[in-house]
């Protein structure tokens, strides 16, 4: 909004000339959204006990110092990672630009079936919430409608293409028939991914902005076509404006980050694993970077793999690879200490993330 407004008065002072610059909307949004958590994180945190008084059901099958530590601490903190992310966004984007919008629903549709999740169990004070069918076609139905936007949206030869890490050149093109679900597996896959991920304190919004400031560059990079010939990127005209999204997620994150570190004095809940996935999906279709996003986000997809692995040992032989999925607890039952693992997995992340960059150059 701000871009929309005083840019165009960049003519009759200087000062409104950094309205243009990407980088100078990007930092704007990573500190609007970092101040509005301090703001009304206290705020939210107290509204959320008013409501919840027991908090957020804790599984009984899992490791039993959660019964204990975690006991009465609320959920849905994922709605203060929301409204910080979409208003920073509303705020330093510029809202001609169709890509922001798509993001933006993506964000808040997901967040709006993690939301609707984390009220049915606590209403029914059980770790079950939405039927896992249900939960599934809202977000597929999500996707499918962002998928679409982001097809129509995207004015370029390799629109429903997928590019790939390592190789400058080669494209694989899917048409419109194979890009929608394509699209739609990965914002859905994304989303679940890093609700799995969210199980200890700290522990997934960390790598979440780690990805997104990965991507901020990527979108950047991808959107400039000086840049995007440099490093034999496939350009796609309009993704940099996606920039100032992820900046926005990155102080959103940090914010929350505040209250959520060990011990966590809320969780972000499905409102806020499965939004901030999804965005992290909807930006890698965007950017044509989906396969990076893999490297990026490699311990989302360690941990859902540790589910999958677990779920088809049990089912084929009756045994567990793990002593519990996803993986975090696994170490957890090995007797770690909380805070251990969630730092290393943290360096994990950052090593991932680091490496996902190193792509860009290496075609």
């Amino acid at each position: 909004m701000l871009f929309n407004l005083l840019a165009p008065l960049a003519e009759e002072s200087a000062v409104f000339n950094l309205f243009r610059y990407l980088t100078f909307r990007s930092g704007g949004a990573v500190m609007t959204a970092l101040v509005i958590s301090f703001i009304m994180g206290p705020r939210t945190i107290r509204w959320l006990k008013k409501k919840q008084r027991e908090g957020q059901p804790i599984r009984q099958d899992g490791p039993e110092s959660h019964l204990i530590t975690k006991q009465g601490t609320p959920t849905m903190g994922g709605v203060l990672i929301l409204f910080a992310l979409a208003l920073s966004t509303l705020l330093w984007a510029d809202l001609r630009n169709g890509y922001v919008w798509v993001v933006l629903f993506v964000t808040v549709g997901f967040g709006l079936v993690g939301f609707f999740d984390d009220f049915l169990k606590l209403t029914r004070r059980s770790s079950r919430g939405l039927p896992s069918r249900t939960k599934f076609l809202a977000q597929l139905l999500v996707g499918l409608l962002a998928s679409i936007a982001i097809a129509r949206l995207t004015r370029s030869e390799i629109a429903t293409s997928i590019a790939l890490p390592f190789v400058k050149n080669l494209l694989l093109e899917l048409t419109v028939w194979g890009f929608v679900p394509w699209s739609v597996f990965v914002m859905t896959a994304w989303s679940n991914a890093v609700n799995l991920t969210d199980g200890l304190d700290g522990l997934a919004i960390v790598p979440t902005m780690f990805a997104a400031g990965c991507f901020a560059f990527i979108a950047y990079v991808v959107g400039n076509t000086v840049f995007a010939e440099y490093l034999q990127l496939h350009y796609v005209a309009g993704t940099g404006e996606l920039a100032v999204f992820c900046g926005a997620l990155v102080g959103a994150g940090l914010g929350f980050l505040w209250f959520n570190a060990p011990p966590a004095m809320v969780f972000m809940g499905d409102t806020g694993s499965l939004s901030v996935g999804g965005a992290l999906g909807a930006m890698s279709v965007i950017t044509k970077h989906e396969l990076v996003l893999v490297i990026i986000g490699g311990l989302f997809v360690l941990e859902t793999v540790s589910v999958i692995v677990q779920v088809a040992s049990f089912k084929m032989t009756g045994k567990r690879v793990f002593r519990m999925a996803p993986l975090h607890h696994h170490y957890e039952k090995k007797g770690w200490a909380e805070p251990t693992v969630v730092i290393r997995f943290w360096i994990i992340a950052a090593i991932l993330a680091l490496a996902g960059l190193a792509t860009l150059k290496l075609r």
